[in-house]
């Protein structure tokens, strides 16, 4: 899947345990290591809002988008850093 999620690297860096995340957003750490995984099909808005608050940052530094290589099917990262018009992360919805 093209769309990477490095909310292992929050964790890391905000020395967290899953479980303990999973309490401060209000999900089950199950679902939580579904999503850290790359398994979660998709994340509601208010979830990945309630990790950023959480986790006191950005959705780009959560998610990021890698496309597939149509031609080898290798993934590269595209784009300019996770950042949309104007220099800031966006998420298109």
């Amino acid at each position: 899947m093209p769309i990477i999620v490095d909310i292992d690297v929050m964790l890391a860096k905000r020395k967290l345990s899953v479980g303990e995340l999973a309490d401060r957003v209000g999900i089950t750490p199950a679902n939580l290591a579904v999503l850290k995984n790359g398994r979660a099909k998709a994340v509601r808005f208010a979830t990945l809002a309630a990790l950023c608050e959480a986790l006191d940052c950005q959705p780009g530094d959560l998610l990021r988008f890698e496309a597939e290589d149509a031609a080898d099917g290798e993934t590269s990262a595209v784009g300019n850093g996770g950042q949309g018009r104007g220099g800031r992360r966006t998420l298109d919805a």
